[in-house]
Parts: structure tokens; C-alpha cells; sequence
């Protein structure tokens, strides 16, 4: 049988057929072995070097790619609500996965490139990409000090690099900088060699497992097929960075949701002003946990609404209807923008007010409850929502379109400021 030709992947794209009873099947058991040691991971920051390889060789970093190429197949709207799963078993894994996937995507959007097949036998083989595209440094993100050079058929890559998340599990470092002509080049760099170093020293008090310091880079060699011109990056990129935090978000919500009605369900006494001896009796604390269940449902059918958008985006890109693309990305930024406000407000709601339905007890740090709000405030924190109500308003009110589109390239937002 012959191999599937970069058309047959466009065809295959353009109509994915995963079905998503069928990739639970297949990843939720795995996420629950995940769940059991995040608790004790967080505990004692230890790094999930065995779960996000458990999750590559099953695939999970594949999702998209079609079946006949070695993947799951899965529609963008599949991927993210399998990674909010993932974030409600551990939010530190499923942020590690969130460069590599957009790296997916990018080359599923480029299959007549010839690095496409390469690429995909690559992510075949079980390699791993991380991310490296903020500047270490207070300047604006398009002042990008990271330099390409070219001598001898070979390019280098100086420079260095903050938030670079997922780094420490990567095989590829996904790096952007300017060569020689000052044009903005996205550049993959073999994470072991010697150009290359890693330190962690991310200093954030929530999501602090997920890899996100410096790499700095001397002369780091360039792979010769990962040299591409950032402009050229799938259009929707900045929002499907963002609809990752907001998968994770999302995760982390029913996470605290979760482990606050079994801590609830637990307690064996109540205060004396309240409606019952038994606290999981208590009107006022079952009301409490029901109102988070109404904010957690808020958040997950933002997610669900908002990611079927950029399916619209990637159908009108693969059938090459350009207008079609354009409106559908304003429509998706919009959408995107609105899905932010909500479930990040959810989330930090919930992960704050499940402690009105405990006791002090759940303030010890042996019960972890705190990690629920720290990683999700860290993540809120990346890309704050009052400018995206802003440009809501503007929209709304004076027909303003929201930045982005095919400019979206110049930062994979969420990237911290």
C-alpha cells in the first residue's frame, strides 16, 4: 500500500473522523494514573518526566495528525476538550503539551512543504517539542534580539529565552529570531547539544512543573528542516494558544470543583452557627457547591462553543477560501476573547470560594487545595482579560474588527508580559 501523499493529508484534514467516545476511551485511564500523583508532584515540585512520556507514546501528542499518518484524527474542538481533561488531572502536563501541539498544527497547515513528511515521521517516532520565543529581556516581543546566521550551508542560532515552556521534556526547541535580512524566522533546535542550555528558574508560584524558564542558546545549530518564515504560521495560532490555557483553566475548575465536594462530603463538623450538624446536610454549603457547579458549566460550555470555532478557521484554510478564512478568524477572535473573560472568571471563582464550604483543615498544605487556586491565577495572569473585554467593547460598539488574524504570529499569546 502506498504511503498517504501530502494531498491525501489535506483531504484527511478537511474532513477528520475521531470519535471522541473512542479517544476517552483510550486517554481517560491514562489520565487517571496522571490525577493519583499530582497531588504528591506538587507537593514536592517533581517534575512529570514519566507522565508526559506515558502521553507521547500513546499518542496524545498526535491527536491531530490524520489516522493514515500515524494519529487520532481529532478535530481541534476534540483536542481541547481532551486537554482540559488532562488539566484536571494535572495542569502542569497539559501546559506542557500546549507548544508542541501548536507546532502540529502548524505543519498540518503546511503539507505541500517538503519538511511536512519529515516532521510527521518525527512526531511518529514519539519526539517532543518545546517552546522558546519570548525574550529574556524587558523590551517589546517584536524587538527580537535572537539571531540566525548562515555560514557553509549551516545556521546558528544566539540568543535568550524566557517562559520557555515544556523545555526540559522536549527533543525540539521551537525558536523564533531574525536573520540575516532581519526577517522573523521560527527555527527548531535539537534540545541535546551543546549550544543549548536549560535552566529552570521559573519563579511563578502556581503552574511551577511545567518547564517554563530560560534557554539560552550560543550557536545552537539549526535543524535543516526546521527553518521557516514566522509570517507563514498557521493563521489562527494565537488563538489556539490560547484556547490551551483556557482548556487548562477549565481543567483545573472542575479539579477544585471536584476535591471540594469530597472534602465537603468528609467533614465531620460543622460551625455553631450552621443549618445542620452534619456539614454535607448544611443548605448553606450544599448552595455553595452548587453555585461552582453552575460556574464550572459556564466554563466548559464557553470552551466548547469557542473551540468549534477554529475548526471553521482550519476548514476554510484547507479548502483555500480566503474570505471565508478571514471572517471566520474575526469570528473565532471574538469568540475566543469572550470564552477568556468567562472561564477565566470561573476559574478563579471556583478555585476561591470552595473554601467557603470547609473548614480550616483545607487550608493544610497535606489537602493541596491551594494548588487549585495558584495554577490557575498563574495562568489567568499570562494574558489578563480586561484588554480583551476592552477590544469586545470596541467591537461591539463601534464595529472595531479585534487585532489578529494573519498577524497573530508575532506572539503565541499567553506568554506571560
Amino acid at each position: 500500500m502506498a504511503a498517504p501523499t501530502s494531498a491525501d493529508l489535506r483531504s484527511l484534514l478537511a474532513h477528520p473522523d475521531a470519535d471522541y467516545d473512542t479517544l476517552t476511551a483510550t486517554y481517560r485511564p491514562l489520565f487517571d494514573r496522571i490525577a493519583a500523583g499530582n497531588p504528591a508532584r506538587e507537593r514536592a515540585r517533581e517534575f512529570p518526566y514519566d507522565e508526559v512520556r506515558l502521553l507521547v507514546d500513546a499518542g496524545f501528542s498526535r491527536l491531530r495528525i490524520p489516522r493514515a499518518h500515524g494519529g487520532d484524527g481529532a478535530t481541534l474542538q476534540q483536542v481541547f476538550l481532551l486537554l482540559a481533561e488532562l488539566g484536571s488531572a494535572d495542569p502542569n502536563v497539559a501546559h506542557i503539551f500546549r507548544n508542541h501541539l501548536a507546532f502540529v498544527e502548524d505543519r498540518l497547515n503546511s503539507p505541500d512543504h517538503p519538511a511536512t513528511d519529515i516532521w510527521l515521521e518525527r512526531f511518529r517516532r514519539g519526539e517532543f517539542v518545546g517552546g522558546g520565543w519570548t525574550e529574556a529581556n524587558n523590551a517589546k516581543f517584536g524587538d527580537i534580539g535572537t539571531r540566525l546566521t548562515t555560514s557553509a550551508g549551516t545556521t546558528r542560532l544566539t540568543g535568550e529565552k524566557y517562559y520557555a515552556t515544556g523545555s526540559l521534556y522536549a527533543d525540539w526547541l521551537d525558536v523564533i529570531g531574525r536573520d540575516e535580512n532581519d526577517r522573523l524566522i521560527t527555527a527548531l533546535v535539537a534540545r541535546n547539544q551543546p549550544g543549548v542550555t536549560l535552566v529552570d528558574d521559573w519563579e511563578g508560584f502556581g503552574q511551577q512543573t511545567t518547564a517554563s524558564g530560560s534557554a539560552r542558546y550560543r550557536d545552537a545549530v539549526v535543524d535543516e528542516h526546521g527553518i521557516f518564515p514566522a509570517e507563514d504560521r498557521f493563521a489562527y495560532q494565537g488563538l489556539f494558544y490560547q484556547t490551551a490555557l483556557l482548556s487548562v483553566l477549565v481543567g483545573i475548575a472542575r479539579a477544585a470543583f471536584r476535591d471540594g465536594a469530597r472534602a465537603l462530603g468528609r467533614r465531620t463538623r460543622n460551625y455553631p452557627l450552621g443549618t445542620d450538624e452534619v456539614p454535607a446536610q448544611d443548605a448553606l454549603l450544599q448552595q455553595r457547591i452548587g453555585l461552582l457547579a453552575t460556574r464550572v458549566f459556564q466554563a466548559e460550555a464557553a470552551l466548547e462553543k469557542q473551540s468549534a470555532t477554529l475548526d471553521t478557521v482550519a476548514r476554510a484554510h484547507l479548502r483555500g477560501d480566503e474570505q471565508a478564512e478571514q471572517q471566520a478568524l474575526v469570528t473565532a477572535t471574538v469568540r475566543t476573547h469572550e470564552a477568556q473573560s468567562v472561564v477565566i472568571e470561573a476559574a478563579l471563582e471556583v478555585t476561591t470560594t470552595v473554601f467557603d464550604a470547609l473548614g480550616a483543615s483545607a487550608t493544610a498544605v497535606s489537602a493541596g487545595l491551594d494548588r487549585h487556586w495558584r495554577n490557575a491565577r498563574t495562568l489567568a495572569s499570562h494574558n489578563p482579560r480586561v484588554f480583551k473585554e476592552r477590544v469586545l467593547g470596541d467591537y461591539y460598539v463601534n464595529g472595531t474588527p479585534p487585532p489578529g488574524g494573519s498577524n497573530s504570529f508575532l506572539r503565541p499569546q499567553g506568554q506571560g508580559a
